[in-house]
């Protein structure tokens, strides 16, 4: 298994719709704004949030259940900035869409400018023949409020291909977060 390089991403985004929308080049900054990057870079594809999100709150006293998930733990947010609360977490999605391959694994992981704000991105993998856009989850370590920016590069996806197709993919598998296209919660 190998990691895939930018040429073989703007190859698969172009060719073959693996991402959407697709930028071939790091944006950092345009005319009128600095941005923290996203776009393709040497070994993958920095990622952006889209304004939508759901931020954690304990307000109605529910217990955090991933088998009887109850909707009510989260405040919708919509906006170009996010502001978590101290020790919690919020959830968007990304902007892109993906079609993963058969033959290739993707791996999320947080950009530093983030990390080194205490805000971890946690994202599962995205399987052979996964498609969507990925939730993702923001986690505040900190004991202070932190912000994020939509529209922005927020994590990098690693492609790595393997040296054949898996036997079954997440599709074949009727995997229950296929094709989803908003901020997604826990399904069983």
């Amino acid at each position: 298994m190998g990691v895939k390089s930018d040429e073989w991403i703007i190859y698969m985004a172009c060719e073959k719709g693996m991402i959407e929308p697709f930028s071939d080049r790091q944006v950092r900054k345009t005319a009128d704004k600095s941005y923290i990057s996203y776009g393709v870079s040497s070994y993958g594809y920095d990622v952006r949030c889209a304004g939508q999100f759901k931020i954690f709150t304990n307000i109605n006293n529910v217990i955090v259940d991933p088998k009887k998930f109850d909707d009510r733990s989260f405040v919708d947010f919509e906006g170009d900035e996010c502001v978590i609360p101290p020790n919690s977490f919020a959830l968007a999605r990304t902007i892109e869409y993906f079609k993963i391959p058969r033959d290739v694994l993707t791996i999320c992981v947080g950009k530093s400018t983030y990390a080194r704000c205490g805000i971890i991105v946690n994202v599962t993998p995205l399987e052979p023949e996964w498609e969507g856009h990925v939730t993702l989850e923001f986690s505040n370590t900190t004991p202070l409020p932190a912000k994020i920016y939509a529209h922005e590069g927020v994590a990098q996806m690693i492609f790595f291909s393997a040296d054949s197709p898996c036997r079954v993919s997440y599709k074949e598998r009727d995997g229950k977060y296929c094709g989803q296209t908003g901020v997604t919660l826990p399904r069983l």
